[in-house]
């Protein structure tokens, strides 16, 4: 297995860098909406359309190539939440419309995906479903040539700036799986309403809102796969999801080990500095050493995906390990800087927020490890 960098992906990685440093320096916005200026930008470099073939918009880029520009992205990029829904666009949209959508759907949806013209947003979970995902109370009602859909949907990441939703619902109540079917619904359609912002711990500029679907009815040509096959659209934008939406998170974790072994060095105490100090130093390493085995992780599931080897499993034990990595070294960067760690001039208590949700979106670390003990065979 050969994870190094291309000549051509280095480059790539190079350029996104710089990018990321030229035009997505400054502030984040303070209202909580998505920047849809950053997201326009961010389109022209190539992100949005990374893991979409060339004749839809994208670049067609490997998985190897994409993680590695993501990467680049959560390294050089300070908005993190401008990152997360960026990915949250990719991998639970964008990528599940490409692989089922029908080509109707796919030339009308996919070009505007990839130029930053449009922002999709993914609607599964519900207020009482969580991480039972397919517990779906909302319905979806044949009638004629149309359905009518109606139920509610929360957590949807881009929802008040969504053009496009992928809405899960079920035909058949009584048959909760073989009932479910998903829906590509536009926002402003008749029936739908979208809540207010949702304040969130951290990733404050990726945008969230509720979802109401009052008997908003769309044409069955807006079904994304056929009908009863909302279980599989979802499981395999999840797999993707689950795989590789911490990318960013691992160039995050580059940043701030760079950022500690500076302090490290020049912060002096007690006539020294503070680097000499085991309790300073062993938490560096451990920081440097999360950050070679998610990185390692990460390459060898995209290294498994670019040959079409079943990768279910490494996704589960990418995501486990990313989340829970990305969370214990934000937390030693806030240790190793001390007060000013606390301090939110100085971003790293920034990244702890940040980090706390990547252990609950796209399955939280606890289902990770079901996922991961029933693919090893220890369902029982």
């Amino acid at each position: 297995m050969d994870f190094e960098a291309t000549e051509e992906q280095e480059s790539f990685r190079r350029l996104v860098i710089d990018f990321a440093r030229r035009e997505l320096a400054g502030p984040p916005r303070a209202d909580g909406r998505l920047d849809r200026a950053r997201w326009r930008s961010c389109a022209r470099v190539g992100i949005q359309g990374l893991p979409i073939a060339a004749e839809y918009g994208g670049s067609g880029a490997d998985a190897m190539t994409t993680v590695i520009a993501l990467e680049a992205l959560g390294y050089a990029c300070a908005d993190s939440g401008l990152v997360f829904s960026l990915n949250a666009h990719m991998w639970a949209c964008a990528y599940p419309l490409q692989r089922v959508g029908t080509e109707e759907q796919k030339r009308r949806y996919l070009p505007g995906l990839c130029d930053g013209s449009l922002v999709a947003a993914h609607a599964m979970t519900e207020p009482g479903s969580g991480s039972d995902a397919f517990a779906l109370g909302t319905t979806a009602t044949p009638d004629g040539d149309h359905y009518v859909l109606r139920g509610s949907k929360t957590f949807v990441t881009n929802a008040p700036d969504a053009d496009l939703m992928l809405v899960f619902a079920t035909t058949d109540p009584s048959r909760p799986l073989a009932g479910i079917c998903a829906f590509l619904v536009e926002p402003d359609a008749p029936g739908v309403a979208v809540g207010r912002p949702l304040r969130k711990m951290g990733l404050e500029t990726s945008p969230m809102a509720e979802v109401f679907l009052d008997g908003c009815r769309v044409p069955a040509s807006a079904m994304l796969g056929v009908p009863g096959s909302g279980v599989a659209v979802f499981t395999a934008a999840m797999e993707r999801e689950r795989g590789f939406i911490l990318a960013s998170a691992v160039g995050t974790m580059e940043r701030d080990l760079e950022r500690c072994l500076r302090h490290a060095r020049e912060r002096r105490q007690f006539g020294r500095p503070i680097g000499g100090f085991q309790a300073v130093s062993h938490r560096i390493v451990d920081m440097r050493l999360r950050l070679e085995t998610a990185r390692l992780l990460l390459r060898q599931l995209a290294w498994r995906v670019d040959r079409g080897q079943p990768a279910a499993l490494e996704s589960a034990l990418v995501k486990l390990h990313l989340s829970e990595s990305f969370l214990q070294s934000s937390l030693d960067a806030v240790q190793v800087h001390g007060g000013y760690g606390y301090m939110a001039e100085y971003e790293v208590e920034q990244h702890v927020r940040d980090a706390v949700a990547s252990r609950l979106y796209s399955g939280t670390s606890e289902v990770q490890r079901n996922l991961a003990a029933r693919l090893l065979g220890l369902d029982g």
